[in-house]
């Protein structure tokens, strides 16, 4: 696992130029917290622009169609995300399973087209409330992780996992931390399946779902949390330099 945490922001269908102020704030902020590597997710509408306001931070797309081109009016291919700055692309993520009907198969597509195109990936697993409290939240999310994740023999720093239980996206909610912490070290024993123990070691997982600076430090403590996919608390620079503060802090101690 990498040693810096990562922290990512996704700022989902939020962002106009004005918006710019917030993430230009973050990537000064980002100077001073090189012990964290930081990112933001705008919307496709703001990546180039995003990229030229902010030189020190990752910037990255919220999705991409898993096709080179053609007739898919309305979607964008990850090599046009390249091409506007994008240096990662989230796939996966719960909402465009819920929203949009993608099933494991068109996630990991999208990642292979990504990882194609020059651009990492963060893919995103997680259970909803009644499969959690079915048991079966484990193995939920671990059926997804081997649909989802992409092929490619050599993810060293290619691929990332966010897992973001479904319940606590948005809602306030979180799991407790001995929760996450157990399904982390699930979703590690998963990937060195996967990808072998070395290569499997190294993937780094973050945590997502209601991530908040008053509970970014617990959370980040967590057993296998190599950072977090934050949502709502990303939106603006106060509340997202506290997350980032917080594991700066962690890892100085």
């Amino acid at each position: 696992m990498a040693d810096r945490p990562y922290i990512v922001g996704n700022w989902k269908m939020h962002g106009t130029r004005a918006m710019l102020a917030e993430a230009r704030a973050i990537d000064r902020a980002a100077e001073r917290l090189m012990k964290v590597e930081v990112a933001l997710a705008p919307p496709f509408t703001l990546i180039h622009a995003t990229r030229k306001e902010a030189s020190l931070i990752g910037v990255g797309a919220q999705d991409c169609h898993p096709a080179d081109g053609g007739a898919h009016t309305g979607d964008i291919s990850a090599a046009m995300l390249k091409d506007a700055g994008a240096g990662f692309t989230i796939v996966g993520h719960s909402e465009r399973r819920a929203d949009h009907g993608e099933k494991d198969a068109d996630v990991r597509a999208k990642a292979d087209a990504a990882i194609a195109a020059g651009m990492n990936v963060i893919v995103c697993v997680g259970e909803t409330e009644a499969q959690r409290d079915a048991g079966k939240a484990e193995s939920v999310v671990a059926e997804q992780l081997k649909g989802s994740l992409p092929v490619d023999d050599d993810v060293d720093g290619k691929v990332t996992v966010a897992y973001e239980p479904v319940w606590a996206i948005g809602t306030g909610r979180t799991p407790t931390v001995e929760d996450i912490g157990a399904m982390h070290r699930s979703i590690r024993k998963v990937l060195q399946g996967i990808y072998g123990e070395e290569e499997g070691a190294k993937v780094r997982i973050l945590y997502g779902g209601s991530v908040k600076p008053d509970n970014a430090a617990e959370l980040l403590a967590a057993d296998e949390v190599g950072g977090a996919l934050v949502g709502g608390a990303s939106l603006t620079a106060e509340s997202f330099l506290g997350i980032i503060v917080a594991a700066a802090e962690a890892q100085e101690g």
